[in-house]
Parts: C-alpha cells; sequence; structure tokens
C-alpha cells in the first residue's frame, strides 16, 4: 500500500472515530433524556393528582406537555451534538410555535379556560349553573367545551371560554337553598290570621328547616291584594319539589280558611248627565 492509500485510510478511520463519538454521545442523550422526561412525567403526574380540587383530566395532559417539553430540548441537543446550528431550529420552532399559536388562538383560549374550570372548580359534573345565558345541568367538563342538559332535555354543547368569562351562578353548590314565595290576600281579611296559618303550613312541612326556622312577612300593600311573603329554607335537592308543593297547598289552606287570593280589578264608575 502506498503512502497516499495510507494517508486515505488514516483520514477515514479518524472521521469514523469522530462521527463514532457523535453518534454514542446522541445516543448517550436520547437515552437520558427518554429516561428523564419519563420520570419527569410520573413526577408531576404524581404531584398534580395530590392535590384535592384539580379534577382527574388535568393530571394526565400536564404531565404529556413536560414529558413532550422535555423531548423536544433532548431533540435539539442531539442535533447540536452533530454540530448542526440549533440557533436557527429553535427560531424556526419559535416562529411555528407562534404562527400555530395565532391560528388556533380561539381553541387555545378554551383549553385555557377549560384547564381553569378543571383545576378551579366552580361547578362540578350534576351541578345546575347559569352561566352567560345559558342555564342546565352540567353533564361533561371537557378541555374544549361543557357538555349541559337543560331541564327539558335539550343537550347544549358551551365553549369554555363563554362559561369562564361569564358569571357563573351555582344553584346546587350550597347545602341549602333559601325558598321565597309571595301570596296575596284581600284587604278585608284578617292579615295577622294568614299569617298564622301560612307560618303553620309551613312548620308542618318535615322538608322546611328548622334553623333557620320559617317567616312570613309582609312586604307590600299591592293595588288589589296585601301581599305576604313565605320564606322557608330547604335542602337543596328539595327545592324545586318544596316550591312547587307551597304554592299549591297554600291556595288550599287560604281556601279552607275562608281567605281571598284576590285577582287584579278595577271599579268603574259612570257619571251620566251634562255639568
Amino acid at each position: 500500500m502506498d503512502e497516499k492509500s495510507l494517508k486515505l485510510l488514516e483520514q477515514l478511520i479518524e472521521m469514523g472515530t469522530v462521527y463514532a463519538i457523535d453518534i454514542l454521545g446522541a445516543l448517550l442523550i436520547l437515552i437520558i433524556g427518554w429516561i428523564f422526561a419519563g420520570w419527569a412525567r410520573r413526577l408531576t403526574l404524581k404531584a398534580i393528582l395530590k392535590i384535592p380540587k384539580v379534577d382527574n383530566t388535568v393530571g394526565p395532559i400536564a404531565a404529556n406537555f413536560v414529558k413532550y417539553a422535555i423531548l423536544a430540548f433532548v431533540i435539539v441537543a442531539v442535533l447540536a451534538q452533530f454540530g448542526v446550528e440549533t440557533t436557527s431550529i429553535l427560531a424556526v420552532f419559535g416562529a411555528a410555535g407562534l404562527a400555530i399559536g395565532l391560528a388556533l388562538q380561539g381553541t387555545l383560549s378554551n383549553i385555557a379556560a377549560g384547564i381553569m374550570l378543571l383545576v378551579l372548580r366552580p361547578f362540578s359534573v350534576g351541578d345546575y349553573v347559569d352561566a352567560g345565558g345559558i342555564s342546565g345541568t352540567i353533564a361533561e367538563i371537557g378541555l374544549f367545551t361543557t357538555q349541559l342538559k337543560t331541564p327539558a332535555g335539550l343537550a347544549i354543547s358551551a365553549p369554555n371560554s363563554s362559561l369562564w368569562g361569564s358569571t357563573i351562578i351555582n344553584y346546587s353548590r350550597n347545602p341549602q337553598r333559601r325558598v321565597d314565595l309571595v301570596v296575596g290576600v284581600s284587604y278585608a281579611d284578617d292579615i295577622d290570621g294568614a299569617m298564622a296559618e301560612m307560618l303553620a303550613l309551613m312548620e308542618s312541612d318535615a322538608r322546611m328547616l328548622k334553623d333557620p326556622a320559617p317567616q312570613v312577612f309582609v312586604t307590600a300593600l299591592a293595588d288589589s291584594s296585601v301581599n305576604m311573603t313565605l320564606r322557608c329554607w330547604v335542602n337543596t335537592p328539595d327545592y324545586w319539589q318544596t316550591l312547587c308543593d307551597l304554592t299549591r297547598n297554600a291556595k288550599v289552606r287560604l281556601d279552607e280558611k275562608g281567605y281571598s287570593i284576590p285577582f287584579p280589578q278595577r271599579d268603574l264608575r259612570i257619571i251620566s248627565g251634562a255639568p
């Protein structure tokens, strides 16, 4: 073998050694990065699931985000191992991320709102809520939309951003609710007797709580009636049925005791003859 061939062979061996070291270094970075990403994912998932108010849906999503973010940096480190200029790659990633973010602005806002709804939990599945003019029972809380069911059986799919950006009234969150019912009696009736009858009616219903105790008080001297407000507290699941029953039973009790519930009336006087 001549001198020229020996030099060429030496160069090939030297290049192979250098690239072999780069390849081994890249493989080592990949293996360590993959192990670290998996460890970080498990640690993140475990930490999030320990938070009592966080929904179980949030944990896997956040853990996967941490894992893939670490893997992205690992890939950049592998490219740098082979001498690739990573500054331009990071710039491309940044520009691509910005473009995707602008294109998916509405979708990303729904995802962010969904995460906030799952973390802060202003409502849970089964709660009856009113938010942004949308009323219904929560059927499912997703990352993009929240599914509701109306009392009429209609299904509503509401974007999370519309719910998170509005005032949320949760009718099911508190364990007790107050029932208010306005009942009118005639001006000719005994108002004290009517109030006593309504108070006895509420006290006889086992669904009405003793503390706070039921109350009856006059709230208005209307055009055709003296209006009483019947007020009591019940457990939240009993609210609607108690209100319906109280409305019916108040009418029946007042009829039985001889009290009248007046309807709007107007007296007309006809004056005949010229002045």
